[in-house]
């Protein structure tokens, strides 16, 4: 990594691990399809079965859980096509998730509009679960799916997973998915101590290659069909020749990942929580979004008064440091931010919101080099306030 930049938007995407990009050679030069029964393809079968047991392992599942994905919308998209639904039960025709999710979820299921409710977050962006339980109240009786993602990929905030489980359990056959894309291999998660049925993830969100994902399905919870038709690979569940080098490579980052789990989280959240500090050092004004809610160690998102986000972008990407203004799902444009609109965050300041978000190559060093182009932009910002003045 050029150290002439600061590369502080892991959210969108983390660079790939050094011993990662080394397995997905080594995967690349496999010859066999994990489908032949040759000695070529027991070989990428076995590189194929080495990197789910390892992707199950990160989430507390089991290799047999896991069916892989091109990434997390993918997988989001199939769970939320309105075709999952526990063995022997009716499928869910309703769907509530919150304000706050990923446009994944909130855009790519396939529910009638109608059957479709999006529950509010608090202040903090945390999910109001007063509002949850009497929704699930008022539907008792029905086949209800509840989508909430582990993490915010804007704020950080992460929800209270095993409460939102506890009140589904308590409220009829309601399902229980989480988009897990920016929680997983940030902070433990464990899919089976939360009970959920379903959760989603992607791999390039800790440091493995782009393009591949994954959905873990609880042992009574099946996707009626396959989502994607053919050979009747992946449980039959997502057919097609898997794409192993990808996978191989979300395997080895999911290893590494988990085995520096708490220590790195720690690093990371002192870093962040230094930035944190420099921000409201250098502008007393600044606002630290979900300042009040359980946050992801790496994600900072903060704005300060009078900031446009466009330009706050321009000007450090001009003096090296890479960061974003939320979500890096559209296109590269920067739009109003739901999460923040949800969050009951005023347009004037939402429009200024920079998310800043570290990862494994984050350094003492980028810290400083993110708050000293941040200064020179402040210097710059109220110089032309008081020229407006």
């Amino acid at each position: 990594m050029n150290r002439a930049r600061a590369y502080l938007d892991h959210n969108a995407t983390a660079p790939v691990r050094p011993t990662v990009a080394d397995a997905v050679v080594r995967a690349l030069m496999l010859p066999g399809n994990p489908s032949s029964i040759h000695a070529e393809g027991r070989a990428a079968r076995a590189a194929l079965e080495a990197a789910r047991g390892r992707v199950a392992a990160l989430v507390g599942a089991r290799p047999s859980q896991v069916v892989f994905t091109s990434g997390g919308t993918e997988a989001a998209n199939a769970v939320l096509s309105g075709a999952l639904g526990r063995r022997g039960q009716t499928r869910p025709t309703r769907l509530l998730h919150t304000a706050t999710e990923h446009p994944c979820v909130a855009a790519g299921h396939r529910f009638p509009e109608a059957a479709v409710e999006q529950l509010p977050v608090t202040p903090d962006g945390v999910i109001d679960l007063a509002v949850l339980e009497a929704r699930l109240t008022a539907l008792a009786g029905e086949s209800v799916l509840v989508s909430v993602h582990a993490a915010n990929n804007e704020t950080g905030v992460v929800q209270p997973l095993a409460d939102i489980v506890a009140l589904a359990r308590a409220h009829g056959p309601a399902l229980v998915h989480s988009d897990a894309v920016q929680a997983a291999g940030k902070i433990p998660l464990d899919m089976a101590d939360l009970g959920l049925d379903v959760i989603t993830l992607s791999g390039h969100k800790f440091a493995a290659p782009k393009g591949v994902g994954a959905l873990v399905l609880a042992d009574d919870v099946a996707l009626d069909g396959a989502f994607v038709r053919g050979g009747g690979q992946e449980r039959r569940q997502r057919c097609g020749t898997e794409c192993l080098p990808a996978i191989v490579g979300m395997g080895e980052a999911a290893r590494i990942a988990g085995e520096a789990l708490r220590q790195e989280g720690a690093r990371l959240a002192g870093l962040r929580d230094r930035i944190e500090a420099g921000v409201l050092l250098l502008a007393p004004d600044a606002v630290v979004f979900a300042a009040g809610a359980p946050r992801l160690p790496n994600t900072l998102s903060f704005a300060v008064p009078g900031l446009d986000a466009p330009s706050a972008l321009i000007a450090l990407d001009l003096a090296g440091v890479a960061v974003s203004s939320g979500s890096a799902c559209s296109s590269g444009k920067v739009s109003r931010s739901a999460t923040l609109s949800a969050m009951g965050v005023a347009p004037d300041l939402a429009k200024g919101a920079l998310r800043v978000s570290l990862g494994w190559n984050t350094v003492d060093e980028d810290a400083s080099c993110f708050l000293d182009a941040f200064e020179r932009m402040l210097q710059s910002l109220y110089k032309r306030r008081g020229h407006a003045a």
